[in-house]
């Protein structure tokens, strides 16, 4: 006797197991609906969910739905300001939302010919490619609170937003556009340094913007920087630094060299917060810590006495 042909104690054979769909057909199914009308079923089947459509906060981990996290200019409950691009910089800060975008100068791609096992110029197409941007810095000009003013963003998107030629003929033309137009220049940071594909080119950068700056000073034109996370290296040892007054927005972290690196060098532990917005604020690096949702009406109001300021020189 088979395995298949085994009775059970009262000597019944075993029941056939039965398959889960019951023996039935695709069709039968399917319901009512696929009963009645077969082919409608594949007109309303299952909207796909967006990938994006849920956001997970860098701090708690919790996942908050997108159009929410929009509606708060990308700042989540628990107070981390996201990082965020060249186009929501421009519309959060001028009136309205309305600007005219500046064209960017251009600069040569690989002048050191530069590869560390990816070649710079794959690097630059992949940058491109992602953020649709040429590079780091992104200029328009309009109003905030009223007064005319240039505005530079620099996009941590693209490369960490480091420093390179083109960001640095990028930061020459905003400052020679507010110098054309007589008019205040707000730059916001955020960057991991100099760009180290371009080697010595790059460091140059530091003193050409420097320069920039002294011109629009010369006229008495405000220059006002917004520190955002991260600002570090190069940036933050020129440009970043050179301001007449400094802004930040919450938990941004802001430094020269890395903590870890500080901390191996001087053998110490640093203090809890360490190189934020906060702490800089504490120590006088920072005037000011203002929210994303404050930051227009802030700007606009320092804008307004600056240049009242050097109207009445």
């Amino acid at each position: 006797m088979s395995m298949a042909e085994t009775k059970d104690p009262a000597g019944s054979n075993t029941p056939p197991v039965v398959p889960s769909n019951g023996g039935k057909t695709a069709r039968e199914r399917g319901g009512w609906l696929a009963k009645i009308a077969p082919g409608i079923r594949n007109l309303v089947t299952k909207r796909d969910t967006p990938e994006n459509l849920w956001v997970k906060c860098p701090d708690t981990g919790e996942m908050i739905y997108r159009p929410d996290l929009e509606a708060a200019l990308w700042v989540t409950p628990a107070g981390r300001h996201m990082r965020i691009g060249p186009a929501l910089r421009f519309a959060f800060t001028f009136d309205e939302g309305q600007y005219e975008e500046l064209p960017a100068p251009t600069a040569p791609d690989d002048p050191l010919h530069f590869s560390d096992g990816k070649s710079y110029v794959d690097r630059l197409a992949a940058a491109r490619k992602s953020t649709g941007e040429q590079d780091a810095m992104a200029i328009a000009t309009g109003e905030i609170g009223g007064t005319q003013a240039v505005v530079l963003v620099q996009d941590f998107a693209f490369m960490g937003g480091s420093l390179g030629m083109a960001a640095g003929e990028g930061f020459i033309a905003a400052a020679h556009a507010a110098l054309e137009r007589q008019c205040p220049l707000v730059a916001y940071t955020a960057a991991g340094g100099a760009r180290m594909q371009e080697g010595a080119l790059s460091l140059m950068q530091m003193a050409r913007t420097t320069l920039a700056i002294q011109e629009l000073k010369d006229v008495g034109l405000p220059y006002i920087v917004v520190l955002t996370d991260p600002t570090t290296g190069g940036v933050t040892a020129s440009y970043a630094m050179l301001g007449d007054v400094h802004l930040a927005e919450p938990g941004a972290l802001i430094g020269f060299a890395g903590q870890r690196v500080i901390e191996q060098t001087i053998r110490e532990t640093l203090p809890p917060g360490f190189q934020r917005s906060e702490y800089l604020v504490e120590k006088g690096m920072v005037d000011r810590v203002t929210p994303r949702n404050e930051l227009a009406a802030v700007l606009g109001s320092i804008l307004k006495t600056l240049m009242m300021g050097r109207a009445r020189r």
